[in-house]
């Protein structure tokens, strides 16, 4: 990573688009009683984005809104300078932000079952079940992946907010399988750049309604939430880049097994993608096809994040981690193979 610029914003004819609205500040200080400091370079791909934006793409873990409030406090800086969350990037600043204390947590440690795969002093790998949240929420306040977390493991980090401790990347409450929490400041950090700059391998195992035409495919398909429904996703014009690359493994009569690889980490990405593809995922209260033949075999989202890998945040060697289909998973693929082919239409 580049240093914090000692002379400040560099204004010439090379300079990003915002550097009329530049306000010199002196040098944000180091780590201190005010809060940590972040020092991370924009990736070139930003280019032409909204600085507030770039910054969510680069800090997942922290939401955009959190974000906005830094800049607007005068807590991010660009090679020595402050700019307006509305600023255009140029992609390869240098960035500082001085992260402000957390809020005092509401979070309660709670004793609840948590399946873990793989730990060190570096992170944790856990395997979620489905119809367990991540993180406390909005209608959610507690019986959550962090509320089991803090029971578990004691001083995770929270630079995700107090309520996210250790927490790099989330899981739809409906999807179950692997993920990953950082049990330091400095492994949430460099997973979470892992996560922004797309160097973290992620497949998961579905099971669709219908056998998509081709053995294999990418869906290449902006996503965005639907504005007359805003829990929602959608495929639309304006939406944010997303690539699904995706693999039938087995098709039944009425069903198919597939695998994907989402490349980006969109909200409900691969439930929506699938969906434009013709072939919504079984058991998807959200985008799904209730009331149609398998529908009945299922309690749950047909969607499993089977496996996870990424560079170890201080190795810095790739690890892979697994985590097996769950039973049910398994018992409705069992009566979905049974199921008759839907009969032809005559001529």
């Amino acid at each position: 990573m580049r240093p914090l610029a000692a002379g400040g914003y560099n204004r010439n004819a090379s300079a990003p688009r915002h550097a009329g609205n530049a306000t010199r500040r002196p040098p944000i200080p180091a780590n201190g009683p005010e809060g940590a400091r972040i020092d991370l370079t924009l990736a070139p791909q930003a280019a032409g984005q909204r600085l507030d934006r770039a910054l969510a793409d680069r800090l997942p873990e922290h939401s955009r809104t959190e974000i906005a409030t830094w800049i607007r406090d005068g807590r991010v800086q660009i090679e020595g300078a402050v700019v307006p969350g509305k600023a255009r990037v140029a992609g390869g600043e240098a960035v500082t932000i001085l992260v402000p204390p957390p809020k005092p947590s509401h979070l309660v440690p709670q004793d609840l079952p948590l399946e873990v795969v793989f730990e060190d002093e570096a992170v944790v790998v856990v395997n979620k079940p489905s119809g367990l949240t991540v993180h406390p929420g909005a209608g959610q306040p507690d019986g959550t992946l962090a509320n089991a977390l803090a029971w578990h493991m004691k001083d995770l980090p929270e630079l995700g907010g107090s309520d996210r401790p250790g927490i790099v990347h989330r899981l739809d409450k409906e999807t179950s399988g692997v993920l990953v929490v950082a049990r330091t400041e400095l492994a949430q950090r460099r997973l979470s750049a892992a996560f922004a700059e797309r160097t973290v391998g992620k497949t998961y195992l579905a099971c669709t309604h219908g056998t998509p035409r081709d053995a294999t495919g990418l869906i290449d398909a902006p996503i965005g939430r639907m504005r007359n429904h805003r829990t929602k996703m959608a495929v639309r014009e304006g939406g944010r880049e997303s690539q699904t690359r995706w693999k039938v493994l087995e098709a039944m009569p009425r069903h198919a097994f597939v695998q994907c690889h989402p490349r980006t980490g969109r909200t409900h990405q691969i439930r929506v993608h699938l969906k434009h593809l013709g072939h919504p995922i079984l058991g998807d209260p959200l985008y799904g096809l209730p009331g149609q033949p398998g529908e009945e075999h299922t309690r749950r989202l047909m969607l499993h994040a089977h496996r996870l890998e990424f560079p170890h945040p201080l190795s810095g060697e790739r690890v892979a981690f697994e985590a097996p289909l769950p039973p049910e998973f398994e018992a409705t693929l069992a009566a979905l193979r049974l199921l008759d082919p839907p009969r032809r239409l005559r001529r």
